[in-house]
C-alpha cells in the first residue's frame, strides 16, 4: 500500500504530465501557477519527472517562454502518465463514492432529526 505522501507526489506527477501534454511550452510560473504550488515545487518536480526519464526539456527559440524551453514527454513518460492516469481515476472514483455515501448518510440523518417530535420545520 502506498503512503499518503507517495499518493499526493503521484497526483502532482499526474497534472504536470497533464498539463505539459497538451501545452509543452508553458512557461514554469504558468504551470506552478495552474497547480497552486510554488515555482520552487515546481522546478523540484519537473527535475524529478526529468530524472525519470517522463519528460524532456529542449531549447525552442519559437517558444513564447522567454528562456525558450518546451518540456516534451517522452515515450516511456506518455506511457507512464496512462498508467497514473488510471490510478488517479480510480481513486477519484473512490473518493466519489465515499463522499457520496457521506451524503446520503447525513441526508437521512437531517430527514430524521426534522422529522422527531418538538422539532419545528
Amino acid at each position: 500500500m502506498r503512503s499518503r505522501q507517495s499518493k499526493l507526489q503521484e497526483d502532482t506527477y499526474f497534472r504536470v504530465m497533464r498539463i505539459l501534454q497538451y501545452n509543452p511550452d508553458i512557461t514554469q510560473r504558468e504551470l506552478a501557477d495552474q497547480l497552486g504550488v510554488s515555482v520552487g515545487g515546481l522546478n523540484y518536480c519537473l527535475k524529478a519527472l526529468v530524472q525519470k526519464g517522463w519528460v524532456k526539456i529542449q531549447n525552442f527559440s519559437h517558444s513564447k517562454n522567454k528562456f525558450g524551453y518546451v518540456y516534451m514527454l517522452t515515450p516511456s513518460g506518455i506511457a507512464e502518465k496512462a498508467t497514473l492516469t488510471n490510478r488517479f481515476l480510480k481513486r477519484k472514483m473512490e473518493e466519489y463514492d465515499a463522499l457520496r455515501s457521506e451524503i446520503e448518510a447525513l441526508q437521512c440523518e437531517a430527514d430524521l432529526t426534522t422529522q422527531a417530535p418538538g422539532v419545528k420545520k
